[in-house]
């Protein structure tokens, strides 16, 4: 059988025409016309002002936190339950990740944990200096607790939504609701640019601030003069090029995920001991994952499911494995209430990709069912 992939990319066709547009006119070198035309058709559909494009989502994290200000010894929160690419920058800066555990409802940032974890920062002698939401597998974190309690004690806030480009936080697109937002354009991302990302801001001086850190810190005079460390950061216009086709068909995509969500949760329903997620009240997922949980009575771990899976050559994947329990992280400060541990042990993620056939999800089903239901009658 065909090799089953967790979220290959999906490719309309258009995207090739772009990438042809920009040879024929000899912009492939990084920045052009295409880098442009991206970053405003990312801003007409996120909502947000201004965008930089940029190498990947890590890059364009590293330089919100520097926009920032965040420096030696200052602490970021930053959810436990997180993919590692979320708390990496923190480091790049020589600050310290304080991680706070998930809610069960939405799998992100529980703000009832992250209220008591700022109160006990503070009363610790240090007032973090910026917050960290993740919107987890194009799931939306409850961003209207979460910044209220930033506005409580002045921490600014930046969404990590490189899972959730195309879901909505009430009707308005993630990304795009705190002053800077983060974006990814990962191979495995719901559009690609095969390795890309972009900062998403509302204030046109910081965008442009962060355009001159993420292209070498170069001084505007003839000669190469540099006055801060720059990064080379900058999207090349053949990358733009693809994004610019594969954003085309964003609604499309996210459709079709969902679709894919509630397919699954149709034919495993009569499973006992599987479980999906469900939108909470403020979001509206772009389902980029399709992840469930088996419970420890069912009889079957997640990963006695991804070795069945992986025998008949489908891929499939835990769920992440919380900061907390990662061996460089282990030292920093951590507020946990056993969400992430538990989500990491019963989770696992399955094939999701928009290109995903009904047969072939169906194939992922039989197999599934057939692990749980043969298990259960030895057990």
């Amino acid at each position: 059988m065909n090799r089953l992939y967790l979220l290959p990319p999906h490719l309309s066709g258009m995207e090739l025409e772009l990438v042809k547009e920009a040879f024929s006119t000899n912009w492939i070198a990084p920045l052009g016309p295409m880098v442009d035309a991206f970053e405003a058709e990312i801003c007409a559909f996120t909502g947000a002002r201004h965008a930089v494009a940029v190498s990947s989502g890590t890059a364009a994290l590293h330089l919100s936190l520097m926009l920032l200000g965040v420096s030696r010894g200052d602490e970021v929160i930053c959810p436990s339950f997180t993919f590692a690419g979320s708390a990496f920058p923190i480091r790049y800066l020589d600050a310290v990740p304080v991680f706070v555990d998930s809610e069960a409802s939405s799998w992100n940032m529980d703000p009832a944990l992250l209220d008591e974890a700022i109160h006990d920062r503070i009363g610790r002698g240090a007032l973090p200096k910026a917050i960290i939401v993740v919107h987890l597998y194009g799931q939306c974190a409850n961003l209207d607790a979460i910044m209220e309690i930033g506005a409580r004690y002045g921490i600014p806030i930046v969404e990590d939504a490189a899972e959730s480009l195309g879901a909505r936080h009430r009707g308005r697109q993630s990304g795009s609701l705190a002053p800077l937002g983060v974006l990814s354009f990962n191979g495995n991302k719901i559009i690609t640019t095969s390795g890309g990302g972009m900062l998403l801001c509302h204030s046109g001086e910081t965008a442009d601030r962060g355009k001159f850190l993420a292209t070498q810190a170069r001084e505007p005079v003839p000669w190469y003069e540099h006055r801060a460390i720059g990064f080379n950061y900058r999207m090349s216009n053949l990358l733009a090029a693809v994004g610019r086709g594969q954003l085309k068909s964003i609604e499309e995509r996210v459709e079709r995920r969902r679709a894919i969500f509630n397919r699954y949760e149709q034919l495993l329903a009569p499973v006992p001991g599987l479980s999906f997620t469900a939108d909470p009240p403020w979001s509206r997922s772009n389902r980029w994952l399709t992840c469930i949980r088996i419970a420890p009575h069912s009889g079957v771990t997640p990963e006695e499911i991804r070795l069945a899976l992986e025998s008949e050559n489908i891929e499939s994947r835990p769920l992440w494995k919380p900061m907390h329990l990662q061996p460089i992280f282990e030292v920093c400060p951590s507020y946990i209430n056993g969400t992430s541990e538990m989500l990491f042990r019963e989770g696992l993620c399955l094939p999701s990709g928009s290109s995903l056939t009904d047969a072939d999800l169906e194939r992922v089903v039989d197999i599934i069912t057939h692990t749980m239901t043969n298990r259960k009658k030895h057990a």
